[in-house]
C-alpha cells in the first residue's frame, strides 16, 4: 500500500509531522510505501539525521519535492488552483485513480478547506455521492461515536445529510465495529414537529434509507451521553460543535488540576495518573485523523494542532480505511438516495 503524507500541513510541520511518519515506517508491512509530500530538503535532511533508509526495514520512503505551501489563511479554492505544485495538491493528484504511481491514501493536516477542494478536484466523488462529508470520531462517555459533517459541506440539502447518514452508519460499522449503529440528526429538540422543513424532509429520507437504524432527531446534550452512534449536522454547527467541546474539555481538566493541586498538593500527585489515562481516552490524537468520507479513494484530515502521535495513528488508520473496503459499501448503498429529478 502507499500512503502520502502532507510533512507541510499544520500548526506544528514539518517536525511534528515527520516524526510521526518515521515513527509508522515499523508499524507498517515492509511491502507499504510512505510517500512524503513536501520541500525536498527538508524532508532529505530529516531523513539523513535521523539515519533512516529509504528502503526498511518496515516501510520504505519515497520523496516528491513540493516548491509551494497552502498557508492556513489561504482562500481553498483559489488556492488549490493557483497553487498546482503545493503538497496539498500533488498529494491528491497523486490519489487520482489515474495516476501512475497512485496512492491508496494521503494525510494532511493543512488547511480543511484545500483539502477538501482538492480531493475533489483531483480524486473525484464516488459515482453515486452528490457531496463528500468529513466524518469526526468523537469520543463520549459512552464510547466513540460518528459526527458527519464537519466543515465540508456548510450549507447541505435535505439529500446531502441522508447521503451523510448512510455514510456515517458504513464508516461506523467497518471502522468502529458497531453492529448496528443508531443514527440521529441533529436538531434543536426530539419532537417531530421541530425544525426546519428541509430538515423535515432529510428526516423522511433517512427514514426510507434501507437497512439503516434511524432512530430519528438527537439534541446536542444528547451526543455525548451516547444517545446515537452516528450524528448528523451541517458543516457549521459539527465544525463548532468539535472545536467547543475540545476547549470546553480541556478547560475543565486544567481547572480541576489546578483547584485540586491548591486545595492538596499530596492528593494531586496520587490523582495524576487517573487524569492522564482520562485524557487519553478522550484524547482527538489516538483517532489520527477525520476521512473524507465520500471521494473516490482516502483522504484523512488531521488536525492542525496534529503532533507525531496524531500524525502516527491518522497513517495506521489509512490502512485500515482501505483494507475495509468502505468507498464500495459507500457507493452501493447510495443508490438509492439520490436528488429527485428537476
Amino acid at each position: 500500500m502507499r500512503i502520502g503524507v502532507d510533512i507541510m500541513g499544520g500548526d506544528n510541520a514539518p517536525d511534528e509531522i515527520l516524526k510521526g511518519s518515521f515513527a509508522a515506517l515499523s508499524k507498517l508491512p515492509a511491502e507499504d510505501t510512505l510517500v512524503l509530500f513536501g520541500k525536498g530538503e527538508i524532508i532529505e535532511e530529516a531523513i539523513k539525521e535521523r539515519g533512516i533508509s529509504k528502503t526498511g526495514p518496515g516501510a520504505k520512503i519515497e520523496v516528491v519535492h513540493c516548491s509551494e505551501v497552502i498557508e492556513m489563511d489561504d482562500a481553498p479554492v483559489e488556492a488549490v488552483r493557483s497553487k498546482r505544485d503545493s503538497s496539498i495538491s500533488r498529494a491528491a493528484e497523486y490519489s487520482s485513480s489515474k495516476h501512475p504511481n497512485r496512492c491508496d491514501a494521503w494525510i494532511s493536516a493543512g488547511n480543511t478547506g484545500a483539502c477538501v477542494t482538492a480531493s475533489q478536484m483531483y480524486m473525484r466523488r464516488l459515482p453515486n455521492v452528490i457531496r463528500p462529508g468529513i466524518a469526526v470520531t468523537i469520543p463520549t462517555f459512552a464510547g466513540p461515536i460518528v459526527l458527519i459533517d464537519v466543515g465540508a459541506n456548510i450549507e447541505p440539502k435535505p439529500v446531502h445529510l441522508a447521503q451523510y447518514g448512510v455514510m456515517g452508519d458504513a464508516y461506523a460499522r467497518a471502522i468502529l465495529g458497531i453492529k448496528n449503529p443508531r443514527v440521529a440528526l441533529m436538531n434543536v429538540g426530539g419532537e417531530e414537529q421541530k425544525g426546519t422543513s428541509e430538515m423535515k424532509v432529510a428526516r423522511d429520507l433517512l427514514r426510507g434509507a434501507e437497512d439503516l437504524n434511524f432512530i430519528g432527531y438527537v439534541e446536542g446534550r444528547g451526543v455525548f451521553d451516547g444517545d446515537a452512534d452516528v450524528v448528523i449536522t451541517d458543516g457549521v454547527v459539527g465544525n463548532v460543535m468539535i472545536k467547543l467541546a475540545e476547549g470546553l474539555s480541556k478547560g475543565l481538566f486544567q481547572a480541576i488540576a489546578q483547584q485540586v493541586l491548591e486545595t492538596d498538593p499530596e492528593l494531586a500527585v496520587r490523582l495524576e495518573p487517573v487524569v492522564k489515562a482520562i485524557y487519553a481516552k478522550h484524547d482527538y490524537h489516538e483517532y489520527g485523523g477525520a476521512p473524507l468520507l465520500g471521494v473516490n479513494g482516502t483522504c484523512l484530515i488531521s488536525h492542525g494542532s496534529s503532533v507525531s502521535r496524531t500524525m502516527m495513528n491518522a497513517i495506521l488508520r489509512s490502512r485500515l480505511f482501505v483494507s475495509s473496503g468502505i468507498n464500495n459499501i459507500i457507493n452501493t448503498r447510495l443508490e438509492t438516495i439520490q436528488e429527485p429529478a428537476a
